[in-house]
């Protein structure tokens, strides 16, 4: 990159935060798109993608908003797009889909699946040949409603309720960091809370992870670390050198949140996964919109947006994207 942009730093340091912002050397702002999810459909919301097509244009439409990077859910057909599946072979024709009309996107496919998805399963988003895949470094509880999808929906009739452990164990973690590792895949390191730290820390020393580091704290889910600046801030002092964040928001919690990362010189995360309203009792109209919200706050904080060019060379990703 032309500017002189500090890509890592100490953001418990007020000086160095002073220096960077003063001097406009805050790093260029990559925005993440979580497009769909793992638990809610168009249930709740009609406009979350969940077919490859849809999957496709509604990643299409957020990167021309701003987003370098997307993250897929595979929903399965046979259940009418009801609930997420692994599958190498789906994964590859959203992947596909997606490069055709974002020539230069960062595909980053997830390992997290959905509630009590096994492990094997989780992995078949790694050998589609994204870029970045997401690796869980923490374990959750969870207990939540599969609401009723009703005509012209398909797929479930009435509501479901799940309780789950969301199961991340050293080895699970190392398993997948190796997966990723053979085949030159960038780790979206999603943490849930303090602890979790000791499992980047053990990928760390078995030489399963390369830095940069780009960490996702989630805050807002169930057991996972609460969502406000003072955790987001706590969570800092425990990461290693070579450390990028990325902030996730959940719900209500997504725009103030990614607006303080902003502030604070990290990196964001948006989307319908995360969040399926754009106000209080307005849902969003599509992942573009909430892309769109994100590139204006950035600039009135004088943060540019990274282009996915950028976005590759900060990350240590490849400059030549993916090809399927």
């Amino acid at each position: 990159m032309s500017e002189p942009y500090k890509l890592t730093w100490d953001y418990g340091n007020p000086r160095e935060y002073l220096r960077l912002y003063e001097k406009f050397e805050m790093p260029p702002l990559i925005i993440s798109c979580a497009i769909t999810g793992g638990w809610q459909g168009k249930e709740v919301n009609p406009n979350i993608p969940e077919t490859p097509e849809e999957q496709a244009q509604s990643s299409f439409e957020a990167y021309e908003a701003g987003a370098s990077i997307v993250h897929v859910h595979a929903r399965n057909p046979k259940m009418g797009y009801s609930e997420p599946v692994g599958g190498k072979d789906i994964y590859l024709d959203i992947n596909k889909r997606i490069r055709e009309l974002c020539p230069d996107i960062i595909i980053n496919n997830t390992t997290g699946g959905g509630p009590n998805m096994p492990i094997e399963e989780r992995l078949q988003a790694v050998y589609a040949n994204p870029e970045m895949c997401s690796l869980n470094v923490g374990t959750l509880v969870q207990r939540g409603r599969y609401k009723a999808r009703k005509p012209p929906l398909t797929g479930r009739d009435d509501d479901v309720f799940v309780e789950s452990v969301f199961r991340n164990t050293y080895s699970d973690t190392e398993r997948f960091a190796k997966e990723m590792l053979d085949r030159n895949i960038k780790p979206e390191m999603e943490t849930f809370n303090d602890g979790n730290w000791y499992i980047i820390q053990n990928l760390i020393d078995k030489e399963l992870l390369k830095p940069p580091y780009w960490v996702c704290l989630v805050l807002g889910m169930q057991s996972a670390t609460q969502p406000t600046p003072w955790h987001v801030l706590n969570q800092t002092t425990f990461a290693p050198p070579n450390t990028m964040f990325n902030i996730i928001g959940i719900g209500v919690h997504q725009v103030p949140l990614t607006t303080f990362a902003m502030i604070m010189g990290m990196h964001v995360r948006v989307g319908m996964e995360d969040n399926v309203y754009y106000a209080r009792g307005v849902k969003a109209k599509s992942n573009a919109e909430l892309v769109e919200r994100a590139v204006r706050i950035a600039k009135e904080l004088n943060r540019p947006i990274a282009t996915p060019e950028q976005a590759r060379e900060i990350l240590g990703v490849s400059k030549t994207p993916s090809k399927y």
